[in-house]
């Protein structure tokens, strides 16, 4: 993988003419005043973004919206350097988030889109509304759809624009959750409002419950779904997909890279670009938005844009390597909540031992895990631990370890 990355990394470098160093240049820059066009888009079929002729794309559903099949996911990425040679390599969708990084994630953009045409790149932001179980997928009596409104003003003051091109209701896991009323309504009224140009949902679990209930909402433009090789409901997932994208709706896919590792140890790491082209190789999948943080991993990216068949010698790499315990993705099953005995979120706590353990991304990681609300010691009440994981996942030395996160200062974490 080594000499595949650093190859990749040569062949985008002369691609893109980006001088080496660009890339490893440090962050910098302040919060850029906001832009100000004279108008937003039109609501309404638009191909204006610039992408290289020779790059496959798709459409994004009814939102007319002409994109690479590869987009960025910026969640973990602090270098604007980094984010400037996706760009510049063809990628024009950016995927962010409201709490990434507590909002450092979309100041960064920010300084990478100043003096940028409008039309040239797609931004889409998430919002976790307050109130929101995280561990049920319900929303509490007290949820406030005015959240989606007040933080996607914060958003866009940081991103420095007077409009975001996608704005998506974050982690919904439940039919009743993503028909709510006053979010639909409220997602609506940003819409109407010109504030975004369409609107979707975000889903990790249930993803087909979710989707469908996004097709029979009728009011979202787009969802945003893990879809990848381990599930092991992705055939169910791919149907939901196709579904949706055959009602009109725009499908982006997250999640593809399923952990990174195919083991704890990370002493086997997943074919990348295997992996991805597995969930573009369905065609309902209009874009996908791997996360990546170096330049050797965009250059991997960007190789599959330009190549996206999956080959046999990518499905066989596919193949769980002899003797791989279960690596760092959590299926979203739930089968583990009828077993532990103190009813803790055992999915998001995997996935929060995910970002800090793969993705090396511990400020995600505290705060889905102080979203919580967890006991002091999670585990502490319980001689043995009555999990047992289907798919291998050592529930008790997890919780116990990501558990400690909580306790560390959000400074220390950057």
């Amino acid at each position: 993988m080594a000499d595949d990355g650093a190859i990749a990394r040569r062949r985008f470098l002369e691609l893109t003419g980006i001088a080496a160093g660009a890339l490893t240049a440090g962050c910098a820059g302040a919060v850029p005043p906001p832009q100000t066009p004279a108008t937003p888009p039109p609501a309404a079929p638009a191909t204006k973004n610039a992408t290289p002729a020779a790059l496959p794309t798709r459409v994004l559903g009814r939102t007319g919206l002409k994109v690479p099949i590869v987009s960025m996911g910026v969640m973990n990425a602090d270098n604007p350097n980094l984010v400037r040679a996706a760009l510049d390599g063809g990628i024009v969708l950016l995927d962010t988030a409201h709490r990434y990084q507590n909002g450092r994630n979309e100041e960064m953009i920010g300084t990478v889109l100043k003096g940028r045409k409008r039309d040239s790149f797609i931004v889409c932001t998430k919002v976790v509304v307050s109130g929101l179980d995280r561990a049920t997928g319900i929303f509490a009596p007290h949820s406030r759809p005015e959240d989606l409104a007040e933080k996607l003003e914060i958003s866009l003051t940081r991103l420095g624009l007077d409009h975001v091109d996608l704005f998506h209701l974050h982690g919904m896991s439940l039919r009743a959750s993503a028909l709510h009323p006053g979010m639909l309504a409220a997602l609506a009224k940003l819409k109407q409002a010109g504030k975004t140009r369409f609107i979707g949902l975000s889903t990790h679990k249930n993803e087909p419950e979710v989707i469908r209930a996004a097709v029979e909402a009728k009011v979202y433009d787009v969802v945003l779904t893990s879809y990848n090789f381990k599930q092991e409901h992705h055939e169910e997932v791919r149907k939901a997909i196709v579904e949706a994208a055959r009602a009109g709706l725009g499908i982006l896919a997250m999640k593809t890279q399923a952990g990174v590792y195919w083991d704890k140890a990370k002493q086997h790491p997943i074919d990348m670009k295997a992996a991805l082209r597995w969930a573009l190789r369905v065609p309902e999948v209009h874009t996908a938005i791997p996360g990546f943080t170096t330049a050797d991993q965009l250059a991997l990216d960007l190789e599959v844009l330009r190549h996206p068949t999956l080959t046999d010698a990518d499905l066989k790499s596919l193949q769980r390597p002899a003797g791989a315990l279960a690596g760092f993705y959590c299926q979203g099953c739930e089968r583990c909540l009828g077993q532990c005995r103190e009813g803790l979120a055992v999915p998001e706590i995997m996935r929060s031992y995910m970002y800090a353990h793969a993705y090396r991304n511990r400020e995600a990681a505290h705060d889905l895990m102080r979203e919580l609300a967890l006991p002091a010691a999670p585990c502490g009440s319980c001689d043995e631990c009555a999990v047992t994981c289907p798919h291998g996942l050592d529930v008790r030395d997890r919780v116990r370890d990501i558990a400690r996160i909580r306790t560390v200062p959000r400074e220390f974490l950057v």
